[in-house]
């Protein structure tokens, strides 16, 4: 008899295998959440506001306002009528009071909907609030919903109608009352809150978004080259064998060890027009006009943002380059010394080629970083004077939690995601691929 084989895996199968795991995660940890986000981005999606409270594709009725409001309505318009002297009032108010009894009887034909009133029912008059948000609201059909709300909005204009022409404050205060309550039942009755991409088009007008890019691309721009260049010439000393150098690459870490917002807190302090030592020393040596000039200009904003950035990052920039100086064989400065090369040669001809790879890297990773900043900002300048300084995450973070906007708030954060998705795509494709296939030759 033939043994049977065990089920093996080729080379390639065996590698498609091992990188499903980490697609999987990749989505879980970050293609899920900027999904949920692009979701949110197609509703007008507001927490401050009842009405747009939740997503809803389809038209809603919020059942506690509904059941609590509809519990007064009999009772408050069969009182107006027996109380009317005229009888056209008194029949018209009878009319209104049918109409919504019809109404409602046919918003109980649905099975689950019924169930759901009467369980809402018992927790109001137990004087509980209706926490659960599947009980809380139910679908109903658009065109009944529609038709439903329309018909209470003009009952409601109706008592108005009465209550301006009733000569008795008291008699036109009761007819306000029942109309202001027809009026908070027709808006328990919500309309689907789905916009499509009307909000990305609303944006893609809206200039404080586009300032708010620009002042993101010029920071990471200023920012990234500075940072470059202080990080290679940090990278090159510290890389330098000398004494109490251990002591001094300790030292250089100092400032990318603090935490963002601490160090932004303590700038805030420095750049203070009145008692900030930076800003008193700036405008002694005439680089800024004034002490007070940091914080309280558009210019002076930005200027005080990147430098706090450069000196809080820059560390972090040597420390990646510094990784890559140490990968160079000491053999080839020593063979290019034979052959007479001088520094600015060696650093042209050997160090920067082979730090490529390691400049890749730095400027991928400080650039996706930069283009993200939030803390430094936020807790620096707040975004002012004037917006001037407001990072695209910062203007995000206003409309999602200041504003509590869910749905314009996505649309901002997508945005980003697209963006850091470009900056990414160019480093990796543009930049990556002429490097590695140079390599590999």
């Amino acid at each position: 008899m033939r043994k049977k084989r065990s089920f093996q895996l080729n080379e390639k199968q065996l590698g498609y295998a091992m990188v499903i795991p980490s697609l999987i995660l990749v989505f879980v940890v970050v293609l899920w959440p900027v999904a949920q986000s692009f979701w949110n981005s197609l509703f007008d999606y507001r927490l401050n506001d009842p009405n747009r409270s939740e997503l809803m594709l389809s038209a809603t009725i919020d059942l506690e306002r509904y059941v609590d409001n509809h519990f007064y309505i009999n009772s408050q318009l069969e009182e107006l009528a027996t109380a009317a002297e005229d009888e056209e009032i008194t029949s018209t108010i009878t009319n209104i009071n049918k109409e919504i009894n019809n109404y409602h009887s046919q918003l109980l034909e649905d099975d689950k909907t019924k169930e759901k009133v009467g369980k809402v029912d018992e927790l109001i008059m137990n004087f509980q609030p209706v926490t659960d948000s599947e009980l809380k609201y139910q679908k109903i059909d658009n065109d009944f919903a529609e038709t439903y709300r329309d018909a209470l909005k003009g009952y409601q204009a109706e008592l108005v109608k009465i209550a301006e022409a009733s000569e008795a404050s008291a008699v036109a205060d009761n007819y306000q009352q029942a109309a202001d309550l027809l009026g908070a039942t027709a808006k328990a009755i919500l309309k689907s809150n789905f916009i499509g991409f009307d909000n990305y088009a609303k944006y893609i007008q809206d200039a404080r978004m586009w300032k708010s890019i620009w002042n993101t691309t010029f920071f990471t721009v200023v920012t990234v080259a500075l940072e470059l260049i202080l990080g290679m010439c940090i990278a090159l000393l510290i890389n330098r064998a000398f004494k109490g150098r251990g002591i001094i690459r300790a030292s250089v870490l100092i400032p990318w060890a603090i935490p963002t917002a601490v160090a932004a807190m303590m700038w805030g302090f420095l750049y203070d027009g009145q008692s900030g030592i930076v800003a008193h020393y700036l405008e002694v040596l005439n680089i800024i006009p004034d002490a007070s000039w940091l914080l309280s200009t558009s210019s002076g904003g930005m200027f005080s943002i990147i430098l706090a950035d450069v000196w809080k990052t820059t560390p972090y920039m040597a420390l990646l380059l510094l990784a890559g100086l140490q990968t160079i064989p000491n053999s080839l400065y020593e063979a290019s010394n034979v052959d007479g090369a001088n520094k600015f040669q060696q650093f042209w001809r050997i160090t920067l080629p082979l730090l490529k790879s390691s400049i890749l890297v730095a400027l991928l990773f400080r650039t996706l970083d930069a283009f993200r900043v939030f803390d430094l900002i936020f807790v620096l300048t707040g975004g002012g004077p004037a917006n001037a300084t407001e990072s695209i995450s910062v203007y995000a973070y206003k409309t999602l939690f200041a504003q509590q906007n869910f749905g314009e708030g996505s649309v901002l954060s997508v945005i980003v995601f697209l963006f850091v998705a470009l900056i990414s795509f160019i480093y990796v494709k543009l930049i990556g691929s002429d490097l590695f296939a140079g390599r590999t030759k």
